[in-house]
């Protein structure tokens, strides 16, 4: 199996995209409140003490509040309406992910084949310790591992050369220094993908052990085993 650098969608790198068009249902909105100002400010100014009246200034200010106002609606609805489309792109540039084996720290399914970790232990570390759990989250397996960052592949056997029961899996890397514990970190490992989505503009892939991982947080991707 070969490990392929991970092309991120476009969505998660491009550049700000280009100021597109509001709505159309965003222009009788706006031309209602606009409406509606100019009552209150006509309402305003007939009613106004003649002995002390509003300064033209004054007038001046609240146009141009509401001006800024209007702007920001504006704004607002075509930064969400880019948001949506950013995502529909995403989600095009993803389709193809399902089936391939993403690499993230995120449990996994064990179907009795072995599964490839990604240790990353702590710098100072002269000892780490590989801490398999299931999906109950109780430790099933604990062992020695080489102070490296090279990928390892864990068997899924036990003590006795049985192979654990198939199912969900995680995987921690304890770090120790002179026998002090320094830290406790996910280990990230590959599941297979086996859907995509778009929540709300953010991208999620679900993986074969049933979680759902954002997509920038795949630090690889590979063609999944035959």
């Amino acid at each position: 199996m070969s490990v392929t650098p991970t092309a991120m969608p476009s969505a998660l790198t491009a550049p700000p995209a280009d100021y597109v068009q509001a709505s159309g249902s965003d222009g009788p909105k706006i031309s209602s409140d606009f409406e509606t100002f100019l009552v209150m400010l006509t309402a305003q100014m007939e009613n106004q003490d003649p002995l002390n009246p509003i300064e033209s200034t004054d007038y001046a200010v609240q146009l141009a509040t509401f001006s800024g106002v209007e702007q920001q609606v504006r704004t607002n609805d075509l930064l969400k309406n880019m948001g949506v489309q950013l995502g529909l792109m995403g989600m095009s540039d993803i389709a193809d992910w399902v089936g391939k084996e993403a690499r993230v720290a995120a449990p996994v399914q064990f179907d009795g084949d072995p599964i490839t970790l990604s240790p990353n232990p702590v710098a100072a570390a002269d000892e780490v310790i590989l801490v398999v759990k299931n999906a109950e989250g109780t430790i099933v397996d604990s062992k020695p591992l080489p102070v490296s960052t090279d990928p390892v592949e864990w068997d899924g056997l036990d003590g006795t050369g049985q192979s654990f029961p198939h199912g969900v899996y995680s995987f921690e890397l304890t770090s120790r220094s002179n026998g002090l514990h320094l830290s406790t970190d996910p280990v990230e490992s590959y599941g297979r993908i086996v859907e995509t989505q778009n929540n709300g503009g953010q991208l999620w892939l679900v993986l074969e052990s049933g979680e759902r991982v954002t997509a920038d947080a795949v630090s690889a991707l590979r063609e999944a085993a035959e």
